[in-house]
């Protein structure tokens, strides 16, 4: 059933019937600017109990020739005015998504009467409403492109307008709230039970950063005073009920605020910065310019409602939004292929403000888990595009891993070549040259080369798609003292790109002395050729070289390592994440030997027995970190042809079964040595709740006497959810005797907040035993609402996790089936659900097969745009 597009012809008698199409591709060698750019706008919105109308008036200057263009969807046009005429209908062109005025004059102030329904929009896109009954609220949600379903606008990033917003509504919506500072409040003449609010936002800004919300919220009040003197007002909006998880948050915003004056000299421009906390959002978070929207899941946070990896998370979000008020904000995209633009250098600041905030090499380790398991897999199949995609259908579909996660390690490229002073002039310099402007990703190289001409050959990275294989091998000459490093790099040609180029790539290296195990030299090699040789002098006797420090490139690696070497370094690394890095490289080799490995585990176990004891004590995070297995994902993404999920599953559990069995005897010990303390958010605690609870898991691994008691235990005395949730995973994934009674004291314990109850549903979504019956039954749940995007990845995201469930033909059937019921109400959602199956194409038969025909089944019952590109792309896999 598809009850926005049923509501919107009800609603819109004035769109005309337009026969259906294939969407239409838009390329970035097309862009020209808009013929009219918009001056200011007013906006006058009033919600009713079935409806809302919209008021606006557009003043606009010519800058080119061309007709006026506005965009508009799921709208009735009640009225238009231009230059204080009403127009009829045959002084403009209304069709699917587009309102042209012909022979506009240079100078035109157009006002524009729509109704629009709210009510009804579950697509969670322009102004929709969340919630219900006295949870109702209105927000919106206008990136990429929502705010062509507010009213009609150019509605593009390069248009950037003064905008002046009117809120009306019942008096039940005690909070009216849009960008910028508020003029004026009051009573509706005539009219006792509503009320006003009036906002000026005195910032240029694309209408991308429009924002509102209508609901009757409860606010935490604080104020930061910045480095240029200005009193800033903070608040942060959330349901009564929620309110006192706001802290957390709240602190993190001013901790950001700090630190973005001290690091890039950037100060808060406004008087007043406010967070709404939604529950029914597509996104993580948005960065209204002024009036950030959140999920929930992203701003909410107590010691006992809220894990570690969470709450620390919340923290990067936060921050994550408040950077971009410079870095996307003052300074936006030209157009949406710059994405990149704005998002790689805010997850760069956000992941650099974080590592601030804890150990930078555990920071590392989790910026490049993340990375691999994701970014590596989308480069690796149908759905791989450049940093900067050079077409698109649908731009919700480029929300990816590669602009965000990639594009962020361009910018660490870039700073890492230049070095920190030469960074910071070059960030100056882009905040100075585009300060209110609207640009691309040359303009941003542009501006950082002003030390250093080279780095605008860093534009290639944003240009070509695929994961670069750096390869290479060494050779000593004792009689000379020199070390010969060969290195190579080679990407593979995806279907539809022009054939890859090499790209400057900087392999931070160090050379360790294999008698003492100290660093001998150290330097940044920049491979841009296809082949390079770097030579060492004076080095008495061949070292362990130790390659990609701190991972300096967003690169796979082949050097011509022994295991020994590996074991070597494990051992002697002087940085936590290479010592991750190289345990990782040890345990790829061991789950992989049967695709292209012989390599055995008894040098990795004997490497990690010699760490482990040291570092439980020293670093509980980075043992912890150190203990990591590979995720079936990342297993996958390595794997080109005939992957085998049980066999993959198999390995691993194998591996982790031969870890937990080596320490079977320390395992109690290391558990003692972490006891339950009273709750402290410090990094060493969240260290110990970090390790307490892998060990926890290796223990029932491995079958130690008690360890079901630990984790009751541990469940009953928890001081907080990390112990909590990490007991109740334990006793579910090893189902334990009283899993069952523990799941239910859970639910009970939490079925009044929504973020928990959806970790309630996870555990049992992502559990080692899962079934597609189990899904099935969550599905069916009480609690489960389809209108919450949180609730649906709750379960079905942490069900696709599940590859040997997932690829069967029950567990497609179900997986598509759901994909087929948001194509209407959510298609964003849908379409990132569907982008899971894009590694369809390498699986061993049957599955392959069983696949290809279920994705196929599915093209015939898809209709939104966002589905049908990505489809497109999947089923396109066997050419890519």
């Amino acid at each position: 059933m598809s009850i926005a597009e049923t509501d919107a012809q009800i609603i819109n008698p004035n769109m005309p019937d337009v026969p259906p199409t294939a969407p239409s591709k838009i390329n970035l060698k097309d862009y020209k600017k808009t013929s009219f750019d918009v001056e200011t706008v007013n906006l006058d919105i009033k919600l009713f109990e079935e409806y809302a109308q919209v008021n606006s008036t557009l003043e606009m200057l010519r800058q080119t020739e061309g007709d006026l263009v506005l965009f508009g969807e799921e709208l009735e046009l009640l009225t238009i005015q231009m230059n204080g005429h009403q127009l009829d209908k045959e002084d403009y062109q209304q069709e699917a998504g587009t309102l042209t005025i012909a022979n506009a004059p240079d100078e035109v102030t157009l006002d524009i009467q729509v109704r629009i329904c709210p009510q009804t929009n579950t697509a969670l896109e322009g102004l929709y409403m969340a919630g219900s009954g006295d949870d109702t609220m209105f927000v919106t949600q206008c990136e990429p492109e929502g705010f062509r379903k507010i009213t009609f606008y150019p509605d593009r990033p390069d248009v950037l307008a003064i905008f002046t917003t009117r809120l009306e509504a019942d008096k039940r919506y005690a909070t009216l709230l849009a960008n910028g500072n508020l003029v004026e409040a009051g009573d509706v003449v005539d009219e006792p039970n509503r009320h006003y609010a009036i906002w000026h936002d005195p910032t240029n800004k694309p209408s991308y950063l429009f924002a509102c919300v209508v609901a009757d919220l409860d606010v935490l009040t604080d104020s930061y005073t910045t480095s240029e003197g200005r009193e800033v007002t903070l608040e942060l909006y959330a349901k009564s009920a929620d309110i006192d998880k706001c802290d957390v948050g709240m602190q993190a915003l001013k901790d950001a605020m700090e630190w973005d004056e001290v690091n890039y000299g950037r100060a808060y421009d406004l008087d007043r910065y406010m967070i709404v906390a939604v529950s029914q959002f597509n996104m993580g978070a948005m960065e209204n310019k002024g009036l950030n929207i959140f999920n929930t899941a992203c701003v909410l946070s107590s010691p006992e409602t809220t894990t570690d990896a969470r709450s620390f998370s919340v923290k990067a979000i936060i921050a994550h939004e408040y950077f971009h008020n410079w870095t996307g904000n003052r300074i936006t995209c030209r157009d949406w292929f710059q994405l990149c633009l704005k998002e790689g250098f805010t997850v760069y600041r956000d992941q650099s403000f974080s590592a601030d905030q804890q150990s930078s090499a555990v920071q590392r380790i989790d910026d490049v888990a993340t990375l691999r398991a994701h970014q590596f897999s989308e480069d690796a199949g149908p759905l791989a595009h450049p940093v900067r995609p050079e077409s698109f259908v649908e731009i919700n579909n480029f929300y990816t891993t590669t602009v965000y996660e990639k594009g962020a390690e361009i910018v660490r490229m870039i700073a890492n070549t230049l070095g920190l002073d030469d960074f910071r002039k070059g960030t100056d310099e882009y905040f100075r040259r585009y300060d209110g402007q609207a640009v691309t990703v040359e303009d941003f190289l542009s501006a950082l080369s002003i030390t250093d001409n080279k780095i605008e050959n860093f534009i290639d990275w944003y240009r070509q798609p695929g994961t670069p294989v750096v390869s290479g091998h060494q050779s000593y000459d004792s009689t000379a003292q020199t070390l010969t490093i060969t290195l190579s790099q080679q990407t593979r040609h995806v279907s539809g790109f022009d054939a890859p180029k090499p790209l400057p790539i900087p392999v931070a290296t160090a050379l360790f002395d294999k008698n003492s195990g100290g660093i001998v030299a150290e330097r940044m090699l920049l491979l841009d050729q296809a082949t390079q040789t770097f030579v060492f002098e004076n080095i008495t006797s061949e070292p362990v070289v130790s390659l990609l420090r701190d991972f300096s490139a967003p690169v796979q690696l082949n050097y011509d390592y022994q295991d020994e070497d590996l074991a070597f370094l494990l051992k002697y690394e002087t940085n936590g994440f290479n010592r991750w890095q190289v345990t990782q490289m040890l345990v790829n080799r061991i789950l992989l030997q049967g695709q292209s490995s012989k390599s055995s585990p008894d040098i990795y176990l004997q490497a990690l027995s010699q760490a482990l004891p040291v570092l439980a004590s020293d670093d509980a995070m980075l043992a912890a970190r150190l203990l990591d297995i590979p995720s079936a994902q990342e297993l996958a993404s390595a794997i080109q042809k005939d992957y085998d999920p049980e066999l993959v599953k198999m390995q691993r559990e194998s591996l982790y079964q031969q870890v937990a069995d080596t320490f079977k005897d320390q395992w109690s010990e290391l558990y003692k040595q972490l006891p339950i303390d009273a709750y402290e958010d410090s990094a060493e605690a969240r260290g110990k709740r970090a390790l307490r609870n892998v060990i926890l898991d290796m223990a029932l691994t491995a079958d130690v006497n008690d360890a079901a008691e630990w984790a009751e235990q541990q469940y009953n005395h928890a001081s907080c959810m990390t112990e909590r949730f990490g007991a109740l995973k334990a006793m579910v994934n090893h189902q334990v005797a009283n899993a069952d009674n523990y799941l239910q004291d859970f639910y009970q314990r939490f079925q009044a907040d929504d973020l928990v109850i959806d970790l309630w549903f996870s555990v049992q979504a992502s559990a080692n035993n899962v079934s597609v019956d189990v899904i099935e039954s969550l599905l069916m749940h009480e609690d489960f609402d389809w209108n919450t995007p949180n609730r649906v990845r709750s379960v079905v995201g942490a069900f696709s996790a599940q590859p040997t469930v997932l690829w069967t033909q029950d567990g497609l059937d179900m997986y598509t089936g759901v994909i087929k019921k948001l194509d209407d109400a959510n298609p964003v959602l849908a379409s990132r659900l569907l982008q899971v199956l894009a590694r369809w194409n390498t699986l061993v038969e049957p599955r392959r097969q069983m696949a290809h025909d279920s994705l196929l089944d599915l093209q015939k019952n898809v209709t939104s745009k966002h589905v049908m590109e990505s489809l497109d792309s999947v089923l396109n896999a066997a050419n890519s």
